[in-house]
């Protein structure tokens, strides 16, 4: 089992930034690949960033990449999301997810999600 934790989310003007934050316990955190997903009002639960176990290898979705970056510190059992440009289509809960696959976008590759964290972003 691994519990995680959500946290760094708020409200934000457009062109502003934050970073999140997950934590992790439980089992050993190096042993998971770690994602981000977020959800918008009325709108699926989409892909935003995943990183590898040792945090060598990282993909973006498309409509973050250059604004957003994913990285872990493993010494810290933390996972996190700079999000810098942020605009209001970027506001929705933002949730941090662990994987035993290599470095999975896919919901279903994921085992474990956290709570979820609301980030909005005013115009």
């Amino acid at each position: 089992q691994v519990q995680l934790v959500e946290s760094g989310g708020g409200l934000v003007q457009a062109g502003g930034s934050l970073r999140l934050s997950c934590a992790a316990s439980g089992r050993s955190f190096s042993h998971y690949a770690m994602g981000w997903f977020r959800q918008a009002p009325g709108k699926e639960r989409e892909f935003v960033g995943a990183i590898s176990r040792n945090g060598g290898n990282t993909h973006h979705a498309d409509s973050v990449k250059g604004r957003f970056t994913i990285s872990r510190d493993n010494a810290k059992n933390t996972v996190y999301l700079e999000m810098n440009s942020l605009k209001p289509e970027d506001t929705a809960v933002y949730y941090c997810a662990a994987s035993t696959r290599w470095l999975p976008r896919l919901i279903g590759e994921y085992d474990y999600w956290g709570q979820g964290t609301q980030v909005t972003v005013s115009s």
